[in-house]
């Protein structure tokens, strides 16, 4: 993951944060040590398809256009074909991750409009942590949300991007979450 992540400027402890918060979400859900710790070398992995984008889209200090926003959207597929031609489980998983991290509880993400339980518990886990994480941060095209502000957001978004239990489970473990944060920042 290092690879990509150090093409984007603002993804330093991005990564590591959301692996962290990804591991702290699996545990609650019940996920045994094995797992949440395939999970936690999987996790960086999920954005290795923006190695495909070009650093002109990838760094755009400003919202993307339509067009940028479809090549943008590739990175999910781009990173699971990259993962994927391994037969080493932990690819396996790292390749789910990649393509389902940005699909949504509703069916309305990318890149296969993935519905509920149709998208791997992993792919709703690190979906979750990294939007979390992203909200609470400064990007080259936003401020950092408040933290009363990601809380709204996530409890609208329980059940239409979020898979709703993965919400509360995060909720439960808020102040763990923010310590995380508060540990590694921007």
């Amino acid at each position: 993951a290092g690879a990509a992540e150090t093409r984007s400027r603002e993804t330093d402890n991005h990564v590591r944060r959301v692996v962290l918060i990804a591991e702290l979400i699996g545990q609650a859900v019940g996920m045994d040590e094995q797992e949440a710790g395939m999970l936690r070398f999987a996790a960086p992995l999920h954005d290795i398809g923006k190695i495909g984008i070009p650093d002109a889209i990838l760094n755009k200090p400003g919202p993307h256009t339509a067009e940028e926003s479809v090549v943008m959207r590739t990175h999910a597929e781009l990173g699971a074909q990259m993962l994927g031609a391994s037969r080493r489980p932990l690819m396996q998983l790292a390749a789910q991750i990649a393509r389902e991290h940005h699909e949504n509880w509703d069916g309305s993400g990318y890149p296969r409009a993935l519905k509920g339980e149709s998208i791997g518990l992993p792919g709703r886990i690190v979906a979750l942590a990294d939007v979390y994480d992203a909200l609470g941060s400064n990007r080259c095209y936003k401020k950092a949300w408040a933290e009363e502000e990601v809380q709204a957001f996530l409890r609208g978004q329980s059940g239409r991007k979020f898979d709703p239990k993965l919400v509360d489970l995060l909720f439960e473990n808020w102040q763990a979450a923010e310590d995380i944060r508060k540990r590694l920042p921007d």
